[in-house]
């Protein structure tokens, strides 16, 4: 029997490729809301960034996730992906 495939995903600040459960997931859901998806199963287009917040911080700042998910960011929805990922409780 082969092996598992393990998915292998792009973290869209750094580069990084990490096994898809190591990095947390931002979706953009069909109906247009921008939110942390810390199951990585919610329906919608997803982007994926290393779990640190100079990784995070660095997605926003330079609008990856924007170019990723193909949505312009308002600043209520970068606070709100902000205080959801204080609550993850992600090292740095």
């Amino acid at each position: 029997m082969a092996p598992k495939k393990i998915p292998i995903r792009k973290c869209v600040a750094c580069g990084a490729q990490r096994p898809k459960r190591e990095l947390v997931r931002i979706v953009r859901t069909p109906d247009g809301d921008v939110r942390l998806d810390p199951t990585g199963r919610q329906g919608g287009r997803g982007a994926y960034v290393c779990p640190n917040a100079a990784c995070f911080e660095t997605a926003i700042k330079k609008k990856l996730f924007q170019r990723a998910l193909g949505v312009e960011l308002t600043p209520e929805i970068v606070e709100r992906l902000r205080e959801a990922w204080g609550a993850l409780r992600l090292e740095g």
